[in-house]
């Protein structure tokens, strides 16, 4: 029986993970009009979060190089401010590597 309700558990949730999704066409951010980068070597990992407390939702890109992160403060309508650094105590944010 247990075997039974697993089974058709299993089966129902990878029908549900399964379906065909559509997604919109990609689009490249910018802010102030520059597309959003990373330095090398590139491994970005990007964010929402309302930063400045407006609330909108700002785009924080972290950087492999030295563990900073850059901020585009969202400015509404779909527009980005042009990048500045993370800031930390009036220094430029950096997270510790691991390697």
């Amino acid at each position: 029986m247990k075997r039974t309700c697993v089974a058709i558990c299993s089966l129902l949730c990878g029908l549900t993970v399964c379906t065909a999704t559509e997604f919109e066409r990609p689009v490249r951010l910018e802010g102030a009009g520059t597309a959003v980068r990373v330095e090398s070597p590139g491994f970005a990992s990007p964010c929402w979060a309302d930063v400045d407390g407006d609330g909108l939702k700002d785009l924080l890109v972290g950087q492999f190089n030295k563990g900073k992160m850059q901020l585009f403060k969202n400015l509404g309508d779909g527009k980005l401010a042009a990048a500045t650094w993370l800031q930390a105590d009036g220094k430029t944010a950096e997270v510790p590597g691991v390697w």
